[in-house]
């Protein structure tokens, strides 16, 4: 008995136990002790299992808590996947072991590890649902073996399938679910090149590892969903955090320039609070200040964009931000973002907010001047009509010098006519009287201004018919150097204008003295030498200073229908003597002297002159 313990206690082979049993027959023992020596040789083979058994158990323990190891230290799922199935390979013994995971974008399983495989058409294998051995174990979610592949007619054969499993040399296949809950996410495999069955133990085994390998899958698929809920969580938080910081700059540029408004600073003022390249326009579209660079024929679409939508526009590397009041446009601000180097950056959200409110800012301050203006407007304009209505009025000149306006120092009086644009024609004139320190009034078909110094009326009908955007016609009268004289030059202007209407001259401008005979019909205080020069001068002079009779010669002419030869009948002389006057007195008057407007001109001026002397 001893013998067959030390054969166990060096592990001895099988084959060995047979060696005691060999030696008593040869030594001639009995029957007896050689029954015995059989029956103890049983016993210890029994002992031999038991002991390799519990060995292999033990190994196979040591595998499963090395991989609980590696599921609790999991950093790399594929590390921890090929770990599983090389010890899966390890521990049954087998040629090769695999893994094959359920594709849900496809619909299929594919070959995910290998440990053993040789075929590369066998490691890049893909299986449908339901074929071959591993889908048969996915469908019914139980283990699977096969001592002889090609012979089991348990589970559908597919010719792409088998033809990889004969490039590897597979015969004997054992597949084990992995699940996670009821779910089937894939099969665990070790398989042979020969034909042998499976026992049961391991079957158990790569059960075992199998479960592991779901949870390792699991554990990766919760890691990584964390992973990505961290990476938006930042991402949220980054966003938030440049959000509040864009809020909070927002903020306090708007309190910056509400201070500037309340302060009545000016645009330029705000402007400098924005930075960048700034551009703010008016109602019109004229430029407030900055300058437009490039000026894109979108731009006024995109502020049109921009008050319908209460927000900033972005266009390119601009930003357009426009605000309205009652449907009409009242601001519009362009900010370019351009780099020291003159390249086009792309502009922060913050600076959008930014802009929204300097153009609020900028619109309330614009109101405000607008509010003051009409304001003074209204006080300048009932000056202005109390002149015209109440000329002898004493306290008309101290309420003009209370608002800045000397009517003892020259002014001019100017009636602008336009179309019915009352409001836009009463806000330039407001506008330019309070530029140049002269009163203005409103009237339903003119404007009337009272402006100091000599002024040109063709200048003001160009410069208001730019503003409305239509004709307005302007005359003037003056200077007038006292209270008592505005009523006389507004009517005179009034009539300037209204002469130049009748004439076809609307959009045009003019002052008595500048509408010839028309002005002397129709003028204040009527210069009627002042007219005759205008017209005869330079014919008299000539007569004065030759002692010529141009002047009556020219009268003759007239006289006789602009007859040379009776004209030389009625004056005594030589038709050729006609001639040559008439040639003299071109030469002083100018060519167009026959021009029917002008003709007129000169008879009147004939008649006046005779009438004079």
């Amino acid at each position: 008995m001893r013998v067959f313990l030390e054969l166990l206690a060096r592990e001895a082979s099988a084959v060995e136990f047979e060696g005691p049993i060999i030696e008593a027959r040869a030594a001639g023992r009995g029957p007896r002790e050689i029954a015995e020596l059989e029956q103890a040789k049983v016993e210890a083979l029994k002992v031999r299992q038991l002991l390799r058994r519990r060995a292999r158990r033990e190994a196979e323990l040591s595998a499963l808590y090395d991989t609980a190891g590696d599921l609790a230290g999991l950093r790399d799922l594929d590390a921890v996947l090929e770990a599983i199935v090389h010890r899966a390979r390890q521990l049954l013994g087998t040629d090769t072991a695999y893994m094959t995971l359920h594709d849900p974008d496809r619909g299929d399983t594919y070959m995910r590890v290998t440990d053993g495989s040789v075929s590369a058409a066998f490691q890049n294998l893909r299986l449908d649902m339901g074929a071959g051995l591993g889908g048969l174990v996915a469908q019914t979610a139980r283990p699977y073996s096969t001592a002889d592949y090609f012979a089991d007619a348990r589970f559908r054969h597919k010719t792409h399938i088998d033809s990889a499993v004969k490039e590897e040399g597979l015969v004997a296949i054992l597949g084990v679910p992995l699940k996670l809950g009821q779910r089937v996410i894939g099969v665990l495999f070790a398989a042979n090149r020969s034909a042998r069955p499976f026992l049961q133990e391991e079957v158990a085994l790569l059960s075992s590892l199998a479960a592991h390998a779901a949870v390792a899958i699991d554990n990766a698929r919760l890691l990584q969903e964390t992973r990505n809920a961290l990476e938006e969580l930042s991402t949220a938080h980054k966003r938030l955090r440049e959000h509040g910081e864009a809020v909070e700059r927002a903020a306090q540029a708007h309190d910056r320039m509400m201070q500037l408004v309340l302060q009545g600073r000016g645009i330029e003022d705000i402007a400098a609070v924005v930075g960048g390249r700034l551009t703010v326009l008016d109602g019109l579209g004229k430029p407030l200040t900055g300058d437009l660079h490039e000026p894109d024929p979108g731009l006024f679409e995109a502020a049109q964009a921009s008050r319908a939508l209460g927000r900033t526009v972005r266009r390119g590397n601009q930003l357009i931000a426009s605000v309205d009041v009652g449907g009409e446009p009242l601001c519009t601000l362009i900010q370019e973002h351009v780099r020291d180097d003159g390249t086009r950056r792309e502009a922060p959200e913050s600076d959008e907010r930014i802009l929204e409110r300097a153009a609020l800012a900028c619109a309330l301050l614009l109101l405000f001047k607008r509010s003051v203006a009409e304001a003074e407007g209204r006080v300048r304009g009932e000056l202005l009509d109390d002149l015209i209505a109440r000329p002898h009025d004493e306290g008309l000149t101290e309420r003009a010098r209370r608002l800045g306006v000397d009517l003892d120092e020259p002014h001019t009086v100017v009636v602008a006519k336009h179309r019915g644009q009352r409001e836009r024609a009463a806000f330039w004139a407001s506008s330019q009287a309070a530029l140049a320190h002269g009163l203005a009034a409103s009237r339903p078909e003119e404007v009337v201004l009272l402006l100091p110094g000599q002024q040109d009326a063709r200048r003001v009908a160009r410069e208001l018919s730019a503003s409305l955007g239509a004709p307005a016609t302007a005359g003037a009268a003056g200077p007038v150097t006292a209270a008592a004289q505005v009523r006389a030059a507004y009517h005179e202007a009034q009539r300037c204008a209204d002469a130049l209407v009748a004439l076809g001259r609307t959009g045009d401008g003019a002052s008595a003295g500048e509408l010839g005979f028309v002005g002397l019909l129709i003028g204040q205080d009527r210069d009627i030498s002042g007219f005759v020069r205008s017209a005869l001068g330079s014919v008299v002079d000539y007569d004065a200073r030759r002692g010529t009779n141009l002047v009556g010669t020219l009268a003759a002419y007239f006289r006789s229908g602009g007859s040379p030869s009776r004209t030389a009948e009625a004056m005594h002389i030589h038709v050729n003597t006609v001639s040559q006057r008439l040639e003299r007195i071109a030469s002083l008057l100018g060519e167009d002297w026959q021009e029917p407007e002008r003709a007129l001109e000169i008879q009147l001026a004939l008649r006046l002159h005779r009438l004079s002397s």
